[in-house]
């Protein structure tokens, strides 16, 4: 996975409504057994950082689980998140300090990758 952007939308728990995000990854390395090292641009509300994403990917057959627990992200958080892909489709749960909530959305490719 790299090239893409998963681009959609996220709510949190409590509040009417969704905001946008986006996050594109730009290279994926596998560094050892299900650990990925995902190189990130992650952009939602005030946020837009690009860091280097540490990631555990498990398959439920043959679709992958993107895990992140208690990731500690400079500049943002902590956030603990499960994301499922399906062909050119996303969907999780995240929860990040006093909020949490759930994602969705497309998967966009950069033609040039």
């Amino acid at each position: 996975m790299r090239g893409v952007t998963l681009a959609g939308w996220f709510s949190t728990d409590g509040r009417e409504g969704l905001s946008k995000d986006r996050y594109t990854i730009e290279s994926a390395t596998h560094m050892t057994g299900d650990t990925w090292l995902f190189q990130a641009r992650i952009r939602f509300g005030k946020h837009d950082v690009a860091v280097p994403v540490p990631v555990t990917v498990r398959w439920a057959g043959d679709t992958p689980v993107i895990m992140v627990t208690d990731l500690s992200i400079p500049g943002m958080g902590t956030y603990t998140a499960r994301v499922v892909i399906y062909r050119d489709r996303y969907a999780g749960t995240w929860k990040g300090g006093k909020h949490a909530g759930a994602m969705f959305g497309g998967i966009e490719r950069d033609s040039g990758k």
